[in-house]
């Protein structure tokens, strides 16, 4: 009996003496785990899965947190990253590019990239790249900019767990002018005044580009929409009809506008152009029709203003003589003021908006 009652009991503690040995074998494992202060790939041990960060960091940089350029051209904004204290092979990082436009609210994806395989998305498709020149490099390369390619990109690296960013601001160098269509001051919604500037090779300026060209000397007194639907004019000489004399120079505000009910002039912004822009040598003055078909026998095209303030003042264009543009608008550029030219500053005189059948010369643009 004693034997029996022996037996039944080894037999009842068998369970338990399994679930111990199990419990033993999980803790020595447990313990052969390490989050030291040191990389732990928990994948598989290649330096390709995800990673703790524990000691060593990941670090993303943007050498010029500014970068300046023209339309047309190709820019490189430089970034890389590395880590703390270096590592002694390479890993693979998922690399992305973001874009913050001048006048949006939200970033959008630019270039995506893992290992040598990459993706480019939306208006940047095709027209940029990874420079990667030497270890960690993952400069991103825009080619042929437009004008509405300058704001801000953000070079984000992710490597597991990590997740690091730099930023680089793309500014565009060029030239604010303010424009109202034939019809008139202040005939403008927000959406018609971006049709305008964009039909004269122009895009809606920002405030930033309106106070750099204020801090230049533009001085205008009616109001135009800025990109952030801000309605604002630049002042470096206070009068009566613009403010009024309590009010130093600088830019007056009339603050966010409805895009939709509200109607103002517009300030528009154009940069360089690639070609030339001249006043076509015709034996006779022409009417607009007969201007338009001149510069198309002459192998260019009728200018737009954009060309022609892009002109002023990036080429130096300087020409006594009035013009038609593509507008049926009449002007005509000054860099050296002199008698019988207008004002004594330089810039883009105007004549209005006269009659399509009225003589005058034309202002051509070719892109060669």
């Amino acid at each position: 009996h004693v034997c029996l009652l022996n037996c039944s009991q080894m037999e009842n503690a068998r369970p338990l003496l399994v679930f111990l040995l199990q419990l033993l074998c999980s803790c020595q494992a447990a313990s052969s785990f390490s989050n030291g202060f040191y990389y732990k790939d928990i994948l598989n041990g290649n330096g390709n899965g995800e990673i703790y960060f524990n000691g060593v960091k990941l670090r993303v940089e943007a050498q010029q947190p500014t970068v300046f350029t023209g339309r047309g051209s190709n820019v490189t904004l430089p970034c890389h990253f590395w880590y703390e204290p270096l590592l002694n092979s390479p890993r693979k990082v998922r690399v992305k590019w973001t874009w913050l436009p001048v006048f949006g609210d939200s970033e959008s994806d630019v270039l995506v990239a893992i290992g040598h395989r990459h993706r480019t998305v939306g208006d940047f498709k095709d027209r940029v790249y990874l420079q990667q020149d030497f270890p960690g490099e993952i400069s991103l390369v825009i080619t042929n900019v437009s004008l509405n390619d300058s704001g801000q990109y953000r070079c984000e690296v992710i490597d597991g767990l990590e997740d690091e960013s730099a930023a680089v601001d793309l500014v565009l160098r060029g030239v604010v002018f303010p424009y109202q269509p034939h019809h008139g001051r202040y005939h403008m919604t927000f959406q018609a005044a971006r049709r305008a500037c964009e039909e004269q090779d122009a895009a809606v300026a920002t405030f930033d580009q309106l106070y750099a060209a204020w801090e230049e000397g533009l001085d205008w007194c009616n109001a135009g929409w800025l990109a952030d639907g801000t309605v604002q004019y630049p002042i470096t000489q206070p009068r009566n009809p613009c403010g009024g004399f309590d009010l130093g120079p600088g830019l007056r505000s009339y603050g966010v506008r409805h895009k939709h009910k509200h109607r103002y002039d517009v300030f528009c912004f154009s940069t360089n152009i690639r070609g030339t822009v001249y006043y076509l040598n015709h034996p006779q003055m022409l009417n607009f029709t007969e201007a338009v078909q001149a510069c198309v026998k002459d192998g260019a095209q009728i200018a737009k203003v954009g060309h022609l303030f892009a002109a002023w003042k990036f080429l130096g264009l300087d020409h006594c003589d009035a013009g038609w543009l593509a507008d049926g608008s009449l002007r005509y550029p000054i860099t050296n003021p002199r008698p019988n030219c207008g004002p004594q500053e330089p810039g883009v005189r105007s004549f209005g908006f006269p009659s399509p059948h009225h003589k005058h010369g034309v202002y051509c643009y070719s892109s060669r």
